[in-house]
């Protein structure tokens, strides 16, 4: 145990805190300066019943019916409508608004005419649903049912099925992945088109329901990747390399049904639990996609609640506020719950003596649906400065899904932060706190799952290496209507059984209770050791995987190529967050700049991780233990696997690069965090270099 200089009473005390996790539990009487220069603070736990009191008395069925429309896809007149009440509502509120002007790329459905397509001698079907950022043209070809379409499952119908994929149309269910990571893999696969269909063991939907989204295996405007999307700014030609090269198509349940129950040829694996075959040469079909590519002008809208001591460092809460029909349980609870935190804790300042360290920033971000547009390309504005300012975001997208399971995806940063805060709110029907009505057991495997790369979160965390989070009530995922028209109020409130004011109270409560804490305490709540577990995990898989290389391959690798060095930088690691833990020991935290700097410190080691090494063009996901592509851990893993089982891709000499580049990353992350002394010359030093 180790102890931290905190307040109580006006007097100086000294509580415990165990090094893992490192949760600071603060004591305030809110007519004691707790700093020089900071501003009297409220007792913590005045604070979290006031949080409580705000959600429980917030007029949800008014702010639902403000944001509740029917259309309001990004940058139509339904949109700016709904920018205007947020600004209108953050300008009633008190807080500092402005907006920001983003001209975009994005795929539309025809203009004229329909997406289509043709099963052998069936009549032709015109599917309504579309996705969007899918290539156009037409093409022919045989169907091969795909299941879900998921590596594995392509995999399987490669090595076992012995089914060749080239030139194949891919029939997949929804659910499991992305519909963009569908595509990409029947791409990597050889296919020329994918169909994608809600089969009725998955959801409830009416078999002629229809889908909507997106097929961009990224965030942002794909025509300006790693650049924000200004009108004044020009750019040479240039697209994502997540934009997908094969033409992708919703169809509803029932022209898929008509599909698979006429496919020939072999049987569908037996875990795959299907009554249909897989396809034959004979199942001809015949897919022409015509989208439109359109430039947009989209504006997301902000609202700053200032801080007193550090006002430059701020948490980002966000929603969007567009969606392809109705949207409700997409964007406006989101929406709903992001205006009404605003007022609440604006109300908490003004009347209710609450003051705040650090500030918020309140967003309303357009074209979430296309995927993350108007946040990434705010990210993308601000990529140099960002994360030195952002503590973190807290995503309120899809936040209410159903009833019944309550999941956070996060930075492993933010884990002891989440526990905490479960353990401080309460259940909607006042049976116990989050913790025990859902984190019963091992709470972490029972509510955290890794973030998606459709997550609004995950650019945040993955591409700015800002601390991130998004969080969710689901119900059975049959029941979630997202991306379709019946995304309504009244059927998000019956897959809630009939709760959706108290569970978006309660999602309410619990975000805010988050950000307060993250502007009230001297110290940000980050549990540092947590990514000690995360690298150690990966570094371990690593040695494993090269010791039994060496075994059956002892020519592969040369002498230099040791994971010595990597095992090192992640001693490194470990050795910096101690000594950050004794900084934070031997200071005196009456000392207000002294706790910014040991902020500034904690708030470097997620923009650490991301490799200095690739651009963010080219590999936008630089994080290099969270994020995606060959400079991560997990790639470093996958590639060993490759080298192992003599796979065309693998290549020894990009493998030691890589690894090289990963090793340099991790220690440069624990020189920053450890704040090495600075030499005549200006370099850091390191206590150890890990080429000894």
């Amino acid at each position: 145990m180790i102890a931290y200089k905190m307040y109580s009473m006006g007097q100086a005390t000294s509580y415990p805190l165990a090094v893992t996790p490192t949760v600071y539990d603060i004591k305030g009487n809110a007519d004691t300066p707790h700093e020089y220069g900071a501003p009297p603070m409220v007792n913590w736990q005045d604070v979290i019943n006031l949080m409580a009191q705000k959600s429980k008395s917030a007029n949800l069925e008014d702010t639902f019916s403000a944001f509740r429309k029917e259309s309001h896809r990004a940058g139509s007149y339904g949109d700016e409508t709904l920018r205007d009440e947020v600004l209108k509502r953050f300008n009633l509120y008190g807080l500092k608004t402005w907006m920001d002007k983003q001209y975009v790329k994005i795929q539309d459905p025809p203009a004229s005419g329909y997406n289509r397509f043709v099963f052998k001698r069936d009549a032709e079907q015109q599917p309504t649903g579309f996705l969007s950022y899918s290539a156009n043209g037409t093409v022919t070809g045989t169907v091969v049912y795909g299941h879900y379409g998921t590596e594995e499952n392509f995999l399987l119908l490669q090595n076992e099925m012995r089914i060749n994929m080239s030139g194949k149309v891919v029939l997949l269910r929804a659910s499991e992945n992305t519909f963009a990571e569908k595509v990409a893999n029947a791409a990597k696969f050889g296919a020329s088109a994918v169909l994608i269909y809600a089969d009725p063991s998955d959801y409830s939907f009416e078999e002629n329901t229809q889908l909507f989204g997106h097929v961009h295996l990224g965030s942002g405007d794909p025509y300006t990747p790693a650049f924000p999307s200004f009108n004044h700014t020009q750019f040479p030609p240039i697209k994502s390399s997540g934009l997908p090269k094969i033409l992708a198509q919703t169809i509803t349940a029932k022209m898929a049904n008509n599909i698979l129950k006429q496919l020939g040829g072999q049987d569908t694996p037996s875990k795959w639990v299907c009554a249909h075959k897989l396809g034959d040469e004979n199942d001809n079909i015949t897919l022409e996609v015509n989208n439109v590519l359109v430039e947009k002008k989209i504006n997301n809208v902000f609202g700053f609640l200032e801080g007193l001591v550090d006002p430059d460092r701020f948490v980002v809460i966000g929603a969007h506020r567009d969606a392809w029909g109705y949207g409700f349980s997409a964007s406006t609870v989101g929406t709903s719950i992001l205006v009404e935190l605003a007022r609440s804790i604006s109300e908490m300042v003004k009347h209710d003596r609450v003051k705040l360290r650090r500030s918020i920033l309140f967003a309303s971000w357009s074209a979430g649906e296309y995927g993350n547009v108007g946040a990434t390309e705010w990210l993308e504005t601000h990529l140099a400065t960002l994360n030195q300012k952002a503590i973190v975001f807290i995503n309120l997208d899809d936040v209410i899904q159903g009833y019944g399971e309550f999941k956070v995806s996060a930075s492993p940063l933010l884990h002891a932060l989440i526990q905490k805060t479960l353990q401080e709110v309460s259940s909607p029907a006042s049976t116990g706190s989050l913790y025990s009505v859902y984190g019963k057991g091992n709470w972490e495997s029972n509510i955290l799952e890794p973030l998606k790369i459709n997550d609004t979160a995950y650019p945040f965390l993955a591409f700015s290496g800002i601390p991130s989070m998004s969080f969710r009530f689901r119900g059975q995922r049959r029941t979630y209507y997202a991306g379709t028209m019946l995304d309504t109020q009244e059927n998000l409130s019956l897959i809630t059984g009939r709760q959706l004011p108290e569970l978006t109270q309660l999602a309410m409560q619990f975000a805010g209770t988050i950000a307060l804490r993250l502007v009230h305490d001297h110290l940000l709540q980050m549990d540092l050791n947590k990514y000690n577990g995360v690298i150690r995990e990966q570094v371990l898989d690593i040695n494993t995987k090269v010791s039994n290389l060496k075994k059956i391959k002892p020519k592969l690798f040369s002498e230099a190529l040791s994971v010595k060095w990597l095992i090192t930088a992640m001693g490194s690691y470990r050795r910096a967050m101690d000594k950050l833990t004794t900084d934070i020991q031997r200071s005196d935290l009456d000392i207000t700049e002294k706790c910014r700097i040991l902020n500034d410190r904690i708030m470097s080691v997620e923009r650490h991780f991301l490799s200095p090494y690739v651009s963010p063009r080219d590999q936008p996901y630089r994080h290099i233990l969270l994020g995606n592509g060959p400079h991560t851990l997990t790639a470093l893993s996958e590639h060993l696997e490759h080298l192992r089982t003599n796979d065309p891709k693998a290549d020894i000499d990009l493998f030691h690069e890589q690894f090289s580049l990963a090793t340099w990353t991790i220690q440069g992350c624990a020189n920053a965090l450890a704040e090495w002394p600075i030499s005549i010359s200006g370099v850091a030093q390191p206590q150890s270099d890990p080429r000894q």
